[in-house]
């Protein structure tokens, strides 16, 4: 999704350099761009000049549509989006792993087997169903990713339900990712690393996934500290993490950094060469994790940044990189990572979060897609920041 927001006086820009594509989209039923303000009418689509434009109904482009619609009025705000359906992603791992519904991720954007596509991911529930033994591989690629920890998340879901399915004894379960560590942030590294040898997981760090060849059921994953060797595993069961990298509309364009991503400041959230541009949520080149946790923190500092500027004030708060990955461990556990620009833990609660929780699995299953559905979107919900402070008595 491209999260990206544009006031009124770039509208010109963008309409001239994409309106001929986006015209193009909106004849093909498959895609359904939709232009319209907050409250859908026909009158809505065939407007054209609004104070706002997001482009994108990811989590943060309809974050920000619905601030947005507090600060200027609904008639004022435009949303482009070519999906005809909006999904809480965070939910797949679980869905992945047979624990929730594909039905319950999504509802209408208007009102192989990977877990990082809604085309995929019932197809990760099915594979592990029908296992029965050999190896079951989990691959981490050698770009960016959305929510990093979400693939070997589906790796401790697997190794769990193998086990309680009496099946693990015949399973060999490999998790091979290009990272030089198993998580970037060491608090919580060594928490991974104790279940990983507890449940007797093998772990292969810089392995890159470059070829599957499905016929002979064989990945191959190159090793990224020797270039040139190469490694093939056979598998029973596949899970891979696709490659991500920037949106082509983005890439393509001025608004775009050297290597593709929204070029802004990391602490506004303000373009840093457009001053009336502004970007939220993935396709953002803000040096943090990619998550949905990110994108609502990130919402309550640009609400902050636009409402200054629109007032011709400075903005006056700074985001700090805020993000979290509730690392699912079993069908009852979790350990909750917190972190900021800097990679230091930035907990919520005033426990020790490393330490796997039946708490903080509620917390992930239960509770964070009603604050998702109910509160993020609604854009009510900017991060725990206020509740860190009081479950802290006041301090960082």
């Amino acid at each position: 999704m491209i999260d990206l927001l544009l006031t009124k006086n770039d509208l010109s820009f963008w309409f001239r350099h994409r309106m001929a594509a986006l015209r193009r989209l909106r004849k093909c039923p498959s895609t359904g761009i939709v232009i319209s303000h907050l409250h859908t009418s026909s009158r809505a689509s065939a407007k054209q000049h609004y104070k706002m434009l997001v482009l994108g109904g990811g989590s943060g482009g309809i974050t920000m549509s619905a601030r947005m619609k507090r600060m200027m009025g609904a008639e004022n705000v435009a949303v482009v989006e070519p999906s005809e359906m909006h999904y809480y992603q965070p939910i797949w791992t679980l869905v992945g792993a047979g624990a929730k519904s594909v039905a319950s991720s999504g509802r209408p954007t208007a009102s192989i087997g990977s877990n990082y596509s809604i085309q995929t991911v019932e197809k990760t529930w099915k594979a592990l169903q029908n296992f029965k033994e050999g190896n079951a591989v989990f691959s981490f690629p050698n770009t960016p990713v959305k929510c990093a920890g979400a693939p070997q998340k589906i790796m401790y879901l697997s190794d769990a339900f193998l086990r309680k399915t009496g099946k693990r004894a015949k399973a060999n379960v490999i998790y091979n990712t290009s990272l030089p560590v198993l998580f970037g942030i060491k608090k919580y590294a060594d928490s991974l690393w104790e279940v990983v040898k507890r449940r007797d997981l093998q772990v292969n760090l810089r392995h890159n996934l470059i070829e599957v060849r499905a016929d002979k059921q064989e990945a191959v994953f190159e090793n990224l500290d020797k270039p040139g060797e190469t490694k093939v595993f056979e598998y029973e069961m596949l899970h891979v993490t696709p490659p991500m990298g920037p949106h082509s509309v983005v890439k393509g364009s001025p608004l775009a950094d050297e290597a593709g991503w929204l070029d802004v400041n990391k602490d506004t959230l303000q373009h840093n060469k457009y001053p009336n541009v502004f970007g939220i949520g993935d396709c953002t080149n803000l040096p943090t994790a990619k998550t949905a946790a990110a994108v609502a923190a990130q919402s309550a500092i640009l609400n902050r940044t636009i409402s200054k500027i629109l007032k011709n004030e400075k903005p006056d708060k700074k985001y700090d990189g805020y993000t979290s990955c509730p690392l699912v461990t079993s069908y009852n556990t979790v350990i909750l990572a917190e972190f900021d620009y800097n990679g230091q833990p930035l907990e919520t609660f005033p426990i020790n979060q490393a330490k796997e929780r039946r708490s903080m699995y509620h917390m992930k299953a239960d509770v964070m897609p009603h604050l998702y559905w109910h509160g993020l979107l609604r854009g009510l919900w900017g991060g725990p920041g206020p509740y860190r402070k009081l479950f802290h008595l006041g301090m960082k």
